[in-house]
């Protein structure tokens, strides 16, 4: 919320007395303040450091829940809609195929939830002290991508066990795009997060909706099934939806295989956009009061 830096006389005190900084709300509520965040970027860090170390704080297996909970959860898409549903996979091993979804799911997902308690959570912090309070939503990003990146080398190494198996998949240049889609993935995430953290300083409703909300989420954006399985009168639905196309493009860049057209990226890319902008004006709106309400 830091608008001005100036200095002014402080009415009614002594001229010598003197304010060397002036807090005041931003006037637009698509500011984005970059540069505060890098002169913040130590706490940033911080941050960082506090959410990555307390999320599995005095469990007995730490931070390998980070690559246990996708294992598992491949695992039961696995035994489930594989074995059980028979839904075909193409020539993708289920085991990968269930995987690469899951891990770029649950990056979205822990983006999306984390950013959505911002207000609620640190509210005990933001009225003691001011930083710019994107700094929040910012740091979450980047301690989710190192749970991100330790799930990555769970998805590789089923991947070259699976190629040194024999299995028809490919690689090549399509791995370029991957930096790409993980900055999609944190953009919509970080949209959505300051949405719904932005409606829940009024409404707590949303935040318990929110769990609920996020499973339905899950299963309408093709992480337990391939797209090239929904019938052709329904896929227009889909082309609403960034996270099918983000999945969709990591298989297709890492195996070869996957439903993946140029005006698809497109459109998933203009929701992405729209979402995070509503998503920080929304944001910025509601810094100015959250103290307040919450």
């Amino acid at each position: 919320m830091l608008n001005a830096e100036k200095s002014l006389k402080s009415e009614g005190a002594n001229e010598s007395v003197y304010w060397t900084t002036v807090i005041l709300p931003h006037r637009s509520v698509l500011h984005f303040p970059w540069k505060e965040l890098l002169e913040y970027k130590d706490l940033i860090l911080r941050f960082v450091h506090r959410d990555f170390v307390s999320r599995y704080k005095q469990t007995v297996l730490g931070s390998l829940w980070y690559v246990l909970q996708p294992l598992f959860t491949s695992l039961m898409f696995t035994l489930v809609f594989n074995k059980i549903a028979k839904i075909s996979t193409g020539d993708i091993p289920p085991m990968l195929f269930f995987l690469g979804g899951t891990v770029c799911w649950s990056y979205f997902n822990s983006c999306v939830t984390q950013t959505a308690a911002t207000f609620t959570s640190n509210s005990g912090l933001f009225d003691k002290v001011y930083f710019p309070r994107l700094a929040v939503p910012i740091s979450q990003l980047i301690s989710n991508l190192i749970g991100f990146g330790m799930q990555m080398v769970l998805f590789l190494f089923f991947y070259v066990y699976y190629l040194l198996q024999g299995a028809d998949i490919a690689m090549g240049w399509r791995i370029i795009v991957l930096p790409v889609l993980i900055l999609q993935m944190g953009a919509l995430g970080l949209g959505v997060g300051c949405l719904v953290s932005g409606v829940t300083t009024r409404f707590r409703d949303l935040q318990i909706m929110l769990g609920f909300f996020m499973q339905l989420w899950m299963y309408a954006s093709c992480v337990a099934y391939p797209l090239s399985t929904v019938p052709e009168g329904y896929r227009w639905l889909f082309a609403l939806n960034p996270m099918v196309f983000i999945i969709e493009a990591f298989r297709y860049a890492f195996m070869g295989q996957g439903t993946v057209y140029l005006w698809q990226i497109g459109v998933s890319m203009v929701v992405s956009l729209v979402v995070l902008l509503l998503g920080l004006a929304l944001f910025n709106k509601m810094e100015r009061t959250c103290v307040d309400m919450i």
